[in-house]
């Protein structure tokens, strides 16, 4: 079996475990089928932006050509630290598209995956959002009317929590059980009394002891050390698939962020079963 076509995300969906699929061109495969199955993954040596469709020498934010970079609200400042967000100032570069985006219902949420860490996603992005970071369990805690006060809250649980992943330590499976419905009873008083008045008329607390989400992924066993192929420096990739977890496919020679190489044109080969 081969398949060709430009990288994108791949889809999953929430099962037990998670259901990975990838499309390539106009098939698609269902990868966590293919636990144990030797793959070959081999770069075009060319890049499509993922918007676009233009030919680009280099991709910027995870599929993007440059002028597309540079104009699109998607890839603005604001989406990685939305507590920057200037929709309020008049000079998003989008407007219409901020509106369908970001000036939505966004969940605050605390997730384990190398451990207990705080982030934020729109509403309508849930479970997705939890299993495209890996992890194991994640708890919805707070709703807000809009992206950038999810940005304000969850900067204001840094002091307390992380907002980063070990992604290594993910990828090995490395993690402790964790009550976040405890830890969020834990921190949230020390957090809400650094909120403004106006932030606080906006929250509604959300956490339920009951509906925090387990989440396992598809896996024979996880590595013990980790090492990470880059497409640049080598084109072809090949190995034994024996997990998928975030958005890694992980070979007993290596792992690969399908996510980075967005719009890298590829052939994936499944040469055995």
């Amino acid at each position: 079996m081969m398949l060709q076509g430009p990288l994108h995300k791949m889809h999953t969906q929430l099962a037990q475990p998670v259901e990975y699929r990838l499309r390539l061109g106009d098939a698609t495969i269902d990868l966590h089928q293919q636990l144990d199955k030797t793959l070959r993954l081999t770069w075009q040596q060319r890049i499509n932006c993922i918007h676009c469709g233009r030919e680009t020498n280099k991709s910027f934010n995870q599929g993007f050509c440059y002028p597309c970079f540079r104009s699109l609200a998607q890839c603005d400042i604001c989406i990685v630290a939305p507590e920057k967000c200037h929709y309020d100032q008049g000079t998003c570069r989008e407007p219409e598209w901020a509106l369908q985006h970001c000036m939505q219902d966004h969940h605050v949420y605390l997730s384990n995956t190398s451990g207990v860490k705080v982030g934020i996603t729109r509403y309508s992005q849930l479970p997705t959002r939890w299993i495209d970071q890996g992890a194991v369990q994640a708890l919805s805690v707070i709703r807000v009317s809009q992206r950038y006060h999810a940005g304000l809250v969850e900067t204001a649980f840094k002091p307390f929590l992380s907002d980063k992943t070990n992604w290594r330590s993910m990828l090995k499976n490395e993690y402790q059980q964790q009550d976040l419905h405890r830890v969020f009873a834990e921190v949230w008083p020390q957090v809400a009394a650094s909120l403004e008045p106006g932030l606080m008329s906006d929250i509604s607390l959300i956490a339920d002891s009951e509906n925090i989400q387990s989440i396992s992924y598809p896996a024979l066993h996880f590595p013990d050390k980790i090492s990470s192929f880059n497409l640049e420096k080598t084109p072809q990739v090949e190995g034994r698939l024996i997990a998928i977890k975030g958005q890694y496919l992980l070979f007993d020679s290596g792992v690969i962020n399908i996510r980075k190489y967005a719009g890298y044109q590829v052939s994936l080969e499944v040469l055995s079963a």
